[in-house]
């Protein structure tokens, strides 16, 4: 099997959400002494990135979005196992991400999460009903390059304007971007109380976070 093949078989087993093909082309590849990273960028990161897309358009659907990101995590755990041997692990930042306080909605915010790691995120999910002040003291001890918040209430979108309060108040505006997403907000309400960036669904969302990240 060419490269290239397996590149397309990669993104194949990825779109297909087949957890075992992802996970043994992956060793296939590692075995063949391709380049973990260009294994990821060239073949299953394309993959997950078109499953994202086809998820955003309506063509797809979540429980095939979910087989599609676990694929994609086995196959992320393997690579960076080996990437850390040779101590060059893909590193695209970290985020800390949670559904605010008062706020038990959280599927959106899990599939953002899924993606994320897909696409070599480090991510620290602080689950739902999260205080502003723990997403500012996970951040800080996790190190983190991007909180995301999620409100699913018109009730509890003023916790995201309240992080973005303290983040100020604090002097740490500048340390960390913003994300702030829910079928409550908006792109003007992102632009109202400070947020970096707005994301419209999950797979916007991980295409923001990458924007950011790149123009920070």
């Amino acid at each position: 099997m060419t490269e290239n093949e397996m590149f397309e078989k990669a993104q194949e087993a990825i779109e297909k959400g087949d957890t075992e093909t992802a996970v043994q082309l992956a060793k296939q590849g590692l075995e063949a002494d391709i380049d973990g990273i260009e294994l990821l960028n060239k073949g299953f990161i394309p993959g997950i990135n078109k499953v994202g897309d086809l998820f955003g358009d309506g063509q797809l659907f979540l429980p095939e979005l979910i087989l599609s990101a676990n694929a994609m995590q086995g196959v992320i755990e393997i690579i960076n196992a080996s990437l850390e041997k040779k101590g060059k692990k893909q590193k695209r930042g970290k985020v800390v991400i949670g559904t605010v306080e008062g706020d038990l909605h959280d599927i959106g915010k899990t599939i953002v999460v899924s993606l994320l790691k897909a696409n070599g995120f480090e991510v620290k999910d602080l689950g739902r009903d999260v205080p502003v002040d723990r997403f500012i003291e996970e951040a800080e001890a996790f190190g983190a390059n991007v909180i995301g918040t999620s409100a699913l209430l018109t009730t509890t979108m003023t916790v995201q304007k309240e992080l973005e309060e303290q983040l100020k108040e604090k002097g740490l505006k500048g340390k960390y971007k913003t994300i702030v997403g829910g079928a409550p907000v908006t792109e003007r309400w992102a632009k109202r109380i400070g947020a970096d960036a707005y994301a419209a669904d999950a797979t916007d969302g991980v295409r923001k976070i990458k924007e950011l990240l790149v123009n920070n």
